[in-house]
């Protein structure tokens, strides 16, 4: 009687212990959500994409399940699928994050036209706004969205020295920051602003051709990077189909999670060795 009763006192603590972890997951999982997608939302909004951020929590939920789920039906091992998780967690400020990378490389490139572009209209006659304006509309997007925006928040009544530090913030590129400074300066302390702007315009397009040429260079220690990085992956399935047995241990015991946790720590630091030998700043 005693032993029955000892099992389902148990039993109803365990029951207890189990409502209570799921409903705090949950709990959690839905302020997560809803904090990645106001967050992912307003990061978007800054890139001039703009998206209900119910519909960024939704995706953000739905990568969670989906992520881990893929990658149990490609690898059908648990220990993969509890490493995609926290995977799945970042993926959307991942994304993101990679799309204000491509958006700010996109403006590095179109700086030095654009500030040509200025130094033309101010050559001609007009006045800065002016020349700002006319750039926006002979520009294309995202340097255009940025011009666009630095104009509407001069009409508004903005000081230009807050707007371009304003738009500074938004674009937090060196090459944009000598432009600005430039700008700022030349505007303070005076002299001809469409030959500070045509100096640094040529300034800009020499050290992108530099990098350019460096980028060229090192694009085979990148790529060797890379090979080196996921051979010992590519080698690791073909061998889990070719010899399932022998490979079973090494994703089935102990054993073999920590071999696998160092040959992902020394993957990671191999990467980032060679990623550093082949990343040259200019």
């Amino acid at each position: 009687m005693s032993t029955a009763w000892m099992l389902g006192t148990v039993f109803v603590l365990l029951t207890v212990v189990m409502w209570c972890v799921v409903s705090q997951g949950k709990t959690w999982f839905v302020r997560r959500t809803a904090r990645v997608g106001d967050e992912v939302g307003s990061n978007l909004a800054d890139l001039f994409i703009f998206i209900n951020t119910q519909q960024v929590a939704a995706m953000s939920a739905l990568a969670v399940v989906a992520i881990p789920l893929a990658v149990y039906v490609v690898s059908q091992s648990i220990v993969m699928t509890v490493i995609a998780v926290p995977a799945s967690l970042l993926a959307p400020r991942f994304v993101v994050r990679r799309i204000q990378t491509r958006r700010l490389q996109q403006i590095d490139r179109q700086l030095p036209d654009a500030l040509l572009m200025v130094a033309s209209a101010l050559r001609a006659g007009a006045s800065f706004p002016v020349a700002l304006e006319s750039a926006a509309q002979e520009s294309r997007p995202p340097i255009s969205q940025e011009l666009a925006l630095l104009i509407r928040e001069i009409r508004l009544g903005v000081d230009m020295a807050d707007a371009l530090t304003h738009m500074e913030k938004r674009i937090p590129m060196q090459d944009f920051l000598m432009a600005t400074a430039a700008i700022s300066i030349s505007r303070e302390v005076g002299g001809n602003l469409a030959e500070t702007l045509e100096t640094v315009a040529r300034t800009l397009r020499d050290k992108q051709q530099m990098e350019g040429k460096i980028r060229s260079l090192t694009a085979q220690g990148k790529a060797q990077g890379w090979v080196m990085t996921l051979l010992p992956v590519f080698l690791m399935l073909v061998l889990s189909h070719m010899e399932p047995t022998a490979m079973e241990p090494l994703f089935n015991k102990p054993i073999g999670w920590a071999t696998l946790a160092v040959i992902a720590v020394m993957e990671f630091l191999g990467y980032k060795a060679i990623q550093k030998i082949t990343n040259i700043d200019v």
